[in-house]
């Protein structure tokens, strides 16, 4: 029983994670508040959540804060272009509902598949800024390209945003539980699905040598597997 109780065991180990999530999801929450930090608040969220699946977390407030504030600025203007496109894709989806018959039908496929890729790449972009240093332009290219290259993981980790949606109005009673975990929730479950995608970008040598270091170019990466492979 006391092996069960120790700091040590599974049991406390899973409870731990659960109090860190909850913490993260409050801080989370806390720096969504003004709106214009919601890309550094989701930021910061998507660097500790990745330290918990491995296992590196050690303080999570000082972690969180550390992330917003490193990267605010590039996650403040990716979640300003993000925001611009979603206005302008909610506006042109209601303009076709409206109009209905006479709208084009290849417009309403154009504008389907675009935001069908815009939802996709939507899913790397934090995740992208929380782990590697990179422009805003590669950010943005690398975000769809690992989209396309997991595409199975990607359509796990968009289903993992619709839970705490679906549970919410499927069982209101339980809202307590999605409030607690309704962000650092999805976040947890998709840096488990794309920590496997990241790993293969990431230069082992450097990884075990600066284990907190967390600025890795991707394009290096990405010559470096090139180089491998001709081996």
């Amino acid at each position: 029983m006391g092996r069960l109780l120790g700091l040590d065991s599974p049991p406390m180990k899973i409870m731990g994670k659960f109090a860190d999530l909850i913490c993260l999801n409050f801080l989370a929450l806390f720096c969504c508040i003004p709106i214009i930090t919601i890309g550094a608040s989701m930021t910061a969220l998507h660097y500790v959540a990745l330290k918990i699946v491995r296992d590196e977390e050690a303080y999570i407030t000082r972690s969180f804060f550390k992330s917003f504030k490193e990267n605010f600025k590039q996650a403040t203007i990716a979640w300003l272009i993000m925001l611009v496109i979603i206005i302008v894709l909610g506006l042109d989806a209601a303009w076709c509902y409206h109009a209905g018959e006479d709208v084009p039908s290849w417009f309403k496929t154009a504008l389907l598949v675009v935001a069908v890729i815009v939802t996709f790449a939507s899913m790397y972009i934090f995740p992208l800024l929380a782990r590697f240093e990179n422009t805003l332009k590669e950010v943005f290219k690398n975000s769809l390209f690992m989209a396309m290259l997991s595409i199975v993981r990607t359509v796990f980790m968009m289903a993992c945003w619709l839970i705490p949606v679906v549970v919410a109005f499927a069982a209101p009673q339980i809202f307590p539980v999605v409030f607690c975990l309704g962000l650092s929730g999805p976040v947890f479950l998709n840096a488990l699905l794309y920590d496997k995608t990241f790993k293969r970008f990431e230069p082992k040598e450097e990884a075990d040598e600066q284990p907190d270091d967390w600025h890795v170019e991707v394009e290096e990466s990405e010559e470096e597997t090139e180089e491998d492979a001709e081996e």
